[in-house]
């Protein structure tokens, strides 16, 4: 069973930094898309992030030069990192981390963890 669980979401500072952190298992997910999310309150979800299995990324226009995304993969685990900087008010949302294979129709999602940004 795939399970995605992110973690490192909590209260910063305008200006401040964040790491979150998701820990993907159940799976050796070869040839999956990792990627984070974003839902802020009254908005749509929102592509913040990814990360295919070669390492090669994209980034929303919002969020280039704030934010970096990196994977570590394992046998039948992989943790896929977003590094956050420069926060501002409008990152506040709840981030989502995702493992998606397309071709064989596999598409996961975490819970989610909160990001506040407010001073």
């Amino acid at each position: 069973q795939v399970q995605l669980v992110e973690s490192g979401g909590g209260l910063v500072q305008p200006g401040g930094s964040l790491r979150l952190s998701c820990a993907a298992s159940g799976s050796t997910f070869d040839g999956f898309s990792m990627a984070w999310y974003r839902q802020a309150p009254g908005k749509q979800t929102e592509l913040v992030a990814s990360i295919t299995s070669a390492g090669s990324t994209n980034y929303a226009d919002s969020v280039k030069g704030r934010v970096a995304i990196s994977r570590d993969n394992a046998k039948n685990t992989v943790t896929v990192d977003l590094h956050m900087s420069g926060l501002k008010p409008e990152d506040t949302a709840i981030y989502y981390c995702t493992a998606d294979n397309l071709a064989l129709g596999y598409d996961y999602w975490g819970q989610g963890t909160q990001v506040t940004v407010a001073s």
